[in-house]
């Protein structure tokens, strides 16, 4: 109603109705282009989980590979993702690889720096009783450091997937066929307003899609955490 009251363009700023009718009517196209940006985000997203299992576990049992590995991990993330995004195109052309590569480095630093930080805030005093009654690092890690750093690694999770469908956007931007950062380039040059917030809602809505998932997940893995918080508010 105050779009129409103060006489605003439509492609300028379209009201709720006409975005409704822009999604309802390419809604084919909108979940053509959804299911690319979600193949792409879930492979990368799986793939960083993977590799930030694999690296936190070997830096924190190994200092020395952690004291070598860590400037490198920092600085991997003062390089701007818009001007490696161009390369990994360039070097891999445009199919679903470079778009996996660019969301495994969007979320693999949050979720190994969330990882490494929780197996490391392990209780010394356990780590030291397991350590006196002969207990291997792999045993001390199995034991004592993996369930103590679970809330800290699905923080990271929980950051991380957030940040995916964002970086597989972006690597859609810069060159790509489909998905849903295509649709929203393509709707834009258009001037076809209405398209583009259809495609901002899809994509908001698939980052708490996948927010929700690990909530779930997080609830499921520590239903210890949930009950302590629920008491708490009783």
């Amino acid at each position: 109603m105050v779009i129409t009251s103060a006489q605003v363009p439509l492609w300028l700023l379209p009201t709720p109705t006409h975005i409704l009718k822009a999604f309802w009517e390419t809604r084919q196209l909108i979940w053509m282009h959804t299911l690319t940006t979600l193949m792409e985000t879930t492979m990368g997203f799986a793939l960083a989980v993977i590799f930030s299992l694999i690296t936190s576990g070997v830096m924190v049992l190994s200092p020395w590979l952690k004291r070598l590995l860590y400037p490198f991990l920092i600085i991997s993330q003062t390089v701007p993702l818009i001007a490696v995004a161009p390369l990994l195109i360039l070097w891999l052309g445009y199919g679903l690889l470079p778009k996996i590569i660019i969301v495994v480095i969007v979320c693999y630093f949050p979720v190994t720096i969330s990882l490494i930080e929780g197996l490391e805030l392990s209780d010394p005093d356990l780590l030291n009783l397991l350590r006196s009654m002969g207990a291997s690092r792999w045993q001390m890690f199995y034991i004592v450091r993996w369930p103590h750093a679970l809330p800290s690694l699905f923080a990271g999770l929980k950051i991380a997937a957030t940040y995916s469908v964002m970086g597989a956007v972006i690597a859609e931007w810069l060159g790509s066929s489909a998905g849903l950062g295509v649709y929203l380039t393509r709707s834009s040059h258009s001037f076809l307003t209405d398209r583009v917030f259809a495609a901002i809602f899809t994509i908001t809505a698939l980052s708490f899609l996948y927010y929700a998932l690990i909530t779930i997940l997080t609830r499921l893995a520590l239903p210890w955490m949930h009950n302590k918080k629920r008491d708490s508010l009783e």
